[in-house]
């Protein structure tokens, strides 16, 4: 019993963070109805963030977070007004390409810079740390601890979207952006805004994640799968439903990788499958 309590647990505290990762790409998704294929390097840059600023400066990974976050901000605005704003007045195979390509070009880049070598932070506060619940389930401190940002992290957006006259217009302009610019919103403006807080909450999973996950140019590529499925099982825009998502996906990921490791995500995958093959929007989505 206290072996499945401990998987249940570890799998909740890590879905989580895959809900955090989730959350830029579906406010991404429901201002512009756009994919950034991009988002899993964003993610990479912000580990590396978070690596460096403990290597160099000996700067504690949670003390490094607003650096990763404001990495993430900057690559934001940068890929929105150096390129996703110019791939919107082209068609989706465009915009759909265009991210692809910026996804290749960050992930090389990195490589060329860096290196392939897997590194990971060797010290920090987290590092090593535990905690006994009820006697029964040992919590790793290197995973709570990012589970309780990531929750704090979700309220803060969802507090702002659904609370501030900038979300207003930032769901205005999800809704209708032509609409939206006729009230005096400007699209431009909430479309970038869109893309700053995307990579800005992706920036903060990358420097949470250091404190438990290797570091590698090519990491992004299995987050932003895992991030892909999350959005589309809790319905492409939907900020609740990337939450519960990446949780049931955090859940299923860590049972099924008790048994059998190599089928853990293949067994995540079908999972999705089967809710949208009922459930075509997402379990939170809304129906067209």
């Amino acid at each position: 019993m206290g072996f499945f309590l401990d998987a249940i647990t570890s799998g909740i505290l890590m879905g989580l963070i895959f809900s955090l990762i989730a959350l830029g790409l579906t406010i991404i998704f429901g201002v512009m109805n756009i994919v950034n294929f991009a988002h899993g390097e964003f993610l990479m840059v912000g580990m590396y963030i978070a690596y460096w600023c403990n290597v160099l400066i000996g700067l504690d990974p949670l003390f490094g977070l607003p650096f990763s976050i404001a990495a993430g901000i900057l690559l934001g605005l940068a890929s929105y007004y150096l390129l996703v704003r110019y791939l919107l007045r082209g068609p989706m195979i465009a915009q759909l390409f265009g991210t692809f390509g910026l996804m290749l070009f960050i992930r090389y880049l990195a490589l060329f810079i860096w290196g392939p070598n897997f590194r990971t932070v060797s010290h920090g506060l987290l590092m090593g740390k535990s905690m006994l619940l009820g006697n029964v389930v040992v919590l790793d401190l290197s995973k709570v601890v990012p589970a309780i940002v990531s929750i704090i992290a979700f309220f803060i957006v969802s507090y702002v979207i659904n609370n501030t006259k900038v979300g207003k217009a930032l769901q205005a302009t999800a809704l209708d952006a032509e609409a939206a610019s006729y009230m005096g919103i400007y699209a431009d403006r909430m479309n970038a805004l869109a893309w700053a807080i995307g990579g800005g909450t992706v920036g903060l999973a990358g420097g949470l994640m250091v404190n438990f996950w290797y570091i590698t140019p090519e990491v992004g590529l299995l987050f932003v799968m895992i991030a892909f499925a999350t959005v589309a099982l809790g319905g492409f825009g939907s900020i609740k439903g990337a939450f519960y998502a990446g949780v049931i996906i955090g859940v299923i990921e860590t049972l099924v990788g008790v048994k059998a490791p190599s089928f853990k995500f293949t067994i995540v995958y079908a999972a999705y499958f089967i809710i949208v093959v009922f459930r075509p929007q997402g379990l939170f989505g809304w129906k067209e």
